[in-house]
């Protein structure tokens, strides 16, 4: 009767623990789903990433998908600030003083973050910054300087870096200061890549200091409306891009690191496209996915290049 008692219980705690893993493996997996469907470029790139890197790589970047796909979900500003709130409270809930799994919610993101923070004791400042910079943004509406591109992106995309080097174990001011340059240039290029999105919510994402100086309308931006003057404008964003990527490039950094630089490789591919547009932003081709990336990223992965 003991054997069998005993026998009993040990076959109740294989099936949970085969259920726990299951459970995880199930909520990794939507994590990277989650960025193959929203974050394409970067889900191709985190792909080639040491095993180790990977799967918490997969959990970050899905957890700032979500939060950078609220402002595109809704256009009602309360609606998005509610929703924004909803991931600072989860954010709130993994650093709380009992942290456990039944005090977080069953959100598969939230439940995999838990466990990435504490596995590599992330800095909550990180991944508070990814939600208060889209929450700065829906309040301003629109960027008044290059620079303030330039800050948006190094809140939403160096930060990313930032977290990835955490996780890797490397403090080198080097590698950060080449994941501050290469978080600023693929930022710049995503506001321009993103401008059908804004002016899709009747808003306008390029700096309005440098469409002043080449005296571009918001009214022509909204409408696609193609010129010589917009393209000087397009010209000159790109170039600050551009100029971020080649000082990104040109630091000398630890050799793990260079597999989390891949992205640098899509933004490079999608600037010389502006440029083979003639910085026609509103150009349809540039809106097409490239067919040789993921060639491109392997190769580049094999030479542990970025």
């Amino acid at each position: 009767m003991l054997c069998h008692l005993k026998r009993t219980r040990a076959i109740t705690s294989l099936k949970r623990f085969v259920s726990q893993q299951t459970s995880s493996d199930s909520s990794l997996q939507y994590c990277a789903n989650v960025v193959r469907q929203h974050d394409y470029e970067n889900y191709l790139a985190t792909l080639l990433m040491t095993k180790a890197i990977r799967s918490p790589a997969f959990v970050i970047r899905a957890f700032n998908a979500e939060v950078a796909r609220v402002q595109d979900q809704t256009k009602d500003p309360q609606t998005a600030a509610m929703r924004l709130q909803f991931w600072q409270d989860s954010l709130n809930s993994l650093y709380s003083n009992n942290p456990s799994p039944t005090n977080i919610n069953a959100n598969p993101i939230t439940q995999e973050l838990h466990k990435v923070c504490l596995s590599y004791k992330l800095p909550k400042r990180y991944l508070e910054r990814l939600i208060s910079s889209r929450n700065g943004l829906l309040k301003m509406k629109h960027f008044s300087t290059l620079e303030d591109v330039e800050k948006y992106a190094e809140n939403t995309v160096s930060t990313i870096y930032y977290l990835l080097l955490c996780v890797a174990g490397v403090t080198d001011v080097h590698a950060d200061h080449a994941a501050s340059h290469l978080g600023k240039a693929q930022g710049i290029a995503n506001i321009l890549r993103s401008v059908h999105v804004f002016s899709h919510h009747k808003s306008v994402s390029l700096p309005m200091d440098v469409l002043m100086k080449y005296q571009v309308s918001q009214e022509s931006v909204l409408r696609g409306k193609d010129s010589e003057n917009i393209r000087n404008a397009v010209f000159e964003i790109a170039s600050r891009a551009n100029s971020h990527l080649e000082k990104g490039r040109s630091i000398n950094v630890p050799k793990i690191t260079k597999q989390m630089f891949l992205p640098a490789v899509a933004i490079e591919r999608y600037l010389n496209k502006l440029q083979k547009v003639n910085f026609d932003v509103f150009n349809k081709s540039l809106m097409l996915s490239s067919p040789i990336l993921p060639i491109s990223l392997y190769w580049k992965r094999i030479l542990n290049k970025y």
